[in-house]
């Protein structure tokens, strides 16, 4: 996708209209709850009494205007690629020689999580660092994700969207040499733009190794292969049915979480309590504004049977680096101890082959732009220090 005719960006601006909001307090007054085993809590998926008190939250108090002007703090374009309108940040970094910062979020995610760790990352001497450690930040919805997405548009892999954030990169940005970051699909989208662009890219830092999720037979495993071996059986046999549905028949589960917010709700914020590192209390590191205008960006751009599309593709494509080969570009991995897969280093080698700085983290888990911003900001200039 890369190298063709440079395309215009354009300034957006997030303003939704308020007939749909309208439209959202009106479903939300009449929702139809199912019922709950007794004493069920988190164990057999979203807590009802916690969804009740929040869509109270919702009606009542949350203020969507509010949150759509902390998200127009930022400097926001659109710009067409690959037949769609990319919506993306950019934010020019305030020091003597900021290093471009591709950002991608994942799912359940969006540009969202970003909005503390951003400011961080371009203006460090603000929050007490130092301004020759400054990026000048590009983050992108991804292709079918938020406000990169349309209905009936066409539907992206992870190659193909790290095709077209690379082409937003060099092409549209000019940015023929940058750093990647991500977690969950950012992480993943790092990992292919290491592995396919390393003329380009001068390394990535991601807080999940995206090692295949299959369980492989190895002769005389270490201590801490057994441990990740059984983590991996468990999380396959408790946790990873949603990549099943949408990763097989996403049309279907679209029809309940497209008409209904509080089960679109439900399937999101289960996550956010289960990946977390909440003990057990998901308004620990998250406020519910924080939450609510998460999904109300999959909400109001109607996204959700798009952002299923790579799941689907994972199940029914090629890996993100052919097996065989691996990311050589230098890789940097902060990991959050409530991550809900830890591979040891001797399996992460076997898909990064330069790992040069492996972080154990203090706190934090699926979310940590959101669980902990400073720290991941601070790892992230760590890592990228050496090469910039």
């Amino acid at each position: 996708m890369s190298g063709g005719t440079k395309s215009t960006p354009m300034p957006f601006m997030v303003k939704v209209p308020e007939a749909l909001l309208d439209d959202l307090q009106k479903r939300l007054q009449k929702v139809r709850w199912p019922d709950e085993v007794p004493g069920g809590g988190w164990e057999y998926g979203a807590d009802r009494s916690y969804l009740q008190s929040l869509v109270s939250y919702w009606r009542h108090q949350f203020d969507w205007r509010t949150q759509e002007a902390i998200l127009n703090r930022f400097q926001q374009f659109t710009v067409p690629l690959a037949g769609i309108d990319l919506h993306y940040i950019h934010e020019t970094g305030v020091g003597p020689n900021p290093m471009p910062l591709l950002l991608t979020h994942g799912w359940p995610n969006s540009i969202f999580d970003f909005y503390r760790l951003i400011p961080r990352l371009t203006d460090p001497a603000r929050f007490g660092g130092n301004p020759e450690d400054a990026f000048t930040v590009v983050a992108p919805s991804m292709p079918g994700y938020g406000f990169s997405f349309k209905p009936n548009q066409r539907r992206f892999s992870l190659h193909e969207i790290a095709e077209v954030e690379h082409d937003l990169m060099t092409n549209v940005l000019g940015y023929e040499e940058y750093g990647s970051q991500g977690g969950d699909f950012g992480a993943f989208i790092s990992s292919r733009l290491g592995y396919a662009y390393p003329d380009n890219v001068k390394g990535i830092h991601i807080s999940l190794l995206t090692i295949p999720r299959v369980q492989q037979a190895i002769t005389n495993p270490t201590t801490e292969e057994q441990a990740y071996a059984e983590q991996l059986q468990r999380w396959l046999n408790e946790d990873a049915g949603y990549i099943a549905i949408m990763g097989t028949k996403p049309q279907t589960l679209a029809y309940g979480l497209t008409d209904s917010p509080v089960g679109l709700a439900a399937w999101i914020l289960e996550k956010f309590h289960a990946w977390s590192d909440c003990d057990g209390d998901i308004d620990t590191y998250f406020t519910r504004d924080e939450l609510l205008t998460n999904v109300m960006i999959y909400w109001i751009t109607g996204a959700m049977n798009a952002s299923s599309w790579p799941y689907y593709m994972r199940r029914h494509g090629p890996w993100i680096v052919p097996e065989g080969e691996k990311v050589n570009v230098p890789c940097g991995y902060a990991e959050f101890p409530k991550e809900f897969l830890t591979p040891p280093p001797s399996i992460a080698e076997t898909m990064y082959a330069n790992i040069t700085r492996w972080t154990k983290m203090e706190r934090g888990g699926h979310f940590p732009a959101l669980e902990a911003p400073d720290a991941l900001a601070e790892e992230i200039r760590a890592f990228f220090g050496p090469i910039r």
